[in-house]
């Protein structure tokens, strides 16, 4: 038996990345709590992403394969995993905090009778025991969570909570898991996997990211970003305003109405730093931030920050590159 179960999310194939910040979360507090850490993998090609996450650290990979999960469905997804929750009963059942995510999980808890802490993005220990934290009132306030009872209890992580890169590996064994789910049971119609518009931008997949803010100050300057953008290999990125004012199309926005991204660089041009945009790119590795305002909150977060006009700095650093 596992004590924490982490439910995989299938993206185009292959893990999420926001499931496996979650393996990470798990391993982390399963280490401090002294837990058992197990994953459950389900879909049409369920087998193969268990076999990926065998060569993480934990105790057991499940994998739960049925006709009526090839295609995802809110109804047979959260009948599928509260079965298998209530088969194998361990304490905690952490998620990525994804739009699927968002849209099965809460149908669990109901069905389960038990809480959903949603969106986390910390937690302590005390006695063996974690407390869970999540933000509101956009980042404002921050809640602490605590639960009673014997569980299970149902976490999903706010992306970026814990990265990734710090999954410890291993190998691990698989086990083939059965649920009893009828067809009957799913109500809705799954319609074609969303595709994005033809010509957009995976930043997901992006290693350099240059985004630009409401400080670019009109659509006739986004050329000097391109440009800086296209000498350093990097994809252009923004944030809603410039969007909204139909500078840039959607496909570039960042943020928790965008894209999510966590490059290597993001290079952060006359952008405040709004919540909203910040949920969307705070797993970037190094994070750069020119703005001419001091007290941007942008800069709460950057790696390297450069107080400036932004129109005056990227020509000259442009220039520099080029050379």
């Amino acid at each position: 038996m596992m004590d924490i179960l982490v439910v995989l999310e299938n993206k185009s194939g292959s893990i999420h990345r926001m499931s496996l910040e979650a393996i990470s979360g798990a391993q982390q507090i399963g280490e401090e709590c002294g837990l058992s850490v197990g994953i459950l993998a389900l879909g049409e090609n369920a087998s193969a992403l268990a076999a990926d996450a065998s060569q993480y650290s934990v105790e057991e990979v499940l994998y739960l394969e049925n006709e009526n999960l090839n295609s995802y469905t809110a109804d047979g997804y959260s009948a599928a995993v509260a079965q298998v929750i209530s088969a194998e009963n361990p304490h905690y059942v952490f998620f990525g905090h994804t739009y699927q995510i968002r849209d099965y999980v809460p149908r669990i808890s109901a069905k389960l009778k038990r809480p959903f802490l949603n969106d986390v993005v910390s937690y302590t220990v005390d006695g063996g025991k974690p407390t869970f934290y999540k933000q509101s009132f956009n980042s404002k306030l921050v809640s602490e969570l605590q639960t009673s009872g014997d569980g299970p209890v149902l976490v999903s992580f706010q992306s970026a909570a814990y990265s990734s890169e710090n999954i410890q590996n291993g190998s691990a064994s698989t086990r083939s898991v059965n649920v009893d789910l009828d067809a009957s049971v799913i109500k809705t119609t799954p319609e074609e996997p969303f595709q994005k518009e033809a010509g957009g931008v995976d930043l997901s997949k992006a290693d350099l990211i240059v985004s630009i803010g409401r400080g670019i100050g009109k659509e006739e300057n986004i050329p000097l970003v391109q440009e800086l953008a296209k000498v350093i290999g990097a994809e252009l990125a923004s944030s809603r305003p410039v969007v909204d004012s139909g500078w840039l199309p959607s496909h570039h926005q960042v943020g928790s109405s965008g894209q999510t991204v966590a490059p290597k660089l993001y290079l952060a041009l006359g952008i405040s730093g709004a919540i909203q945009h910040v949920v969307g790119m705070k797993g970037s590795k190094n994070i750069v931030v020119i703005n001419k305002d001091p007290d941007a909150p942008l800069f709460e977060i950057a790696d390297y920050g450069v107080v400036g006009d932004i129109l005056e700095i990227i020509p000259k650093l442009t220039e520099a590159l080029n050379g």
